[in-house]
């Protein structure tokens, strides 16, 4: 797939998990891979949402790898649909025990990867569902209307 704009990823861990090293690896993957990539660190679900809508995002990637997650993914991906940035892929690495998996995805994570997934794993998946965007900015009545996102 060919696009015009380069994808514009928001990488975050929501929540006060410590472990950053894999966020940083991925992150460094998917800017070698020519994404545009918006590291946040550690923030909370409302946090990373409201970034996703203001910076008008293709893709949320969290990292989670300690406990707490089914109610950070969750809280996130409300979050998200409160902003109106859940037209975003998201995706979701860490350490997920397998039966959460299901919930997780029928809750609105796209993608889940664990540990030991192979970078080129995740930026092909990225690559190949990302959203595309809309060039085209419209203004209306004086202010800026992005083209699917507002009405």
């Amino acid at each position: 797939m060919s696009r015009k704009n380069k994808i514009r990823v928001l990488m975050a861990k929501p929540g006060v998990d410590g472990h950053w090293r894999g966020i940083i690896t991925v992150s460094k993957a998917l800017r070698d891979a020519g994404m545009e990539v918006i590291y946040l660190g550690n923030q909370t679900p409302e946090q990373i949402a409201h970034v996703a809508a203001q910076e008008d995002v293709d893709v949320v990637g969290l990292s989670i790898l300690a406990a707490g997650h089914l109610r950070l993914i969750t809280e996130t991906v409300k979050s998200l649909k409160d902003q109106k940035a859940d037209d975003a892929l998201l995706v979701v690495g860490g350490i997920i025990p397998q039966m959460d998996i299901p919930d997780l995805k029928r809750e609105g994570v796209d993608e889940i990867f664990l540990p030991g997934t192979p970078l080129d794993t995740i930026v092909e998946y990225i690559r190949t569902n990302a959203p595309a965007r809309s060039t085209s900015i419209l203004v209306q009545k004086g202010k800026q209307v992005i083209p699917g996102r507002d009405p």
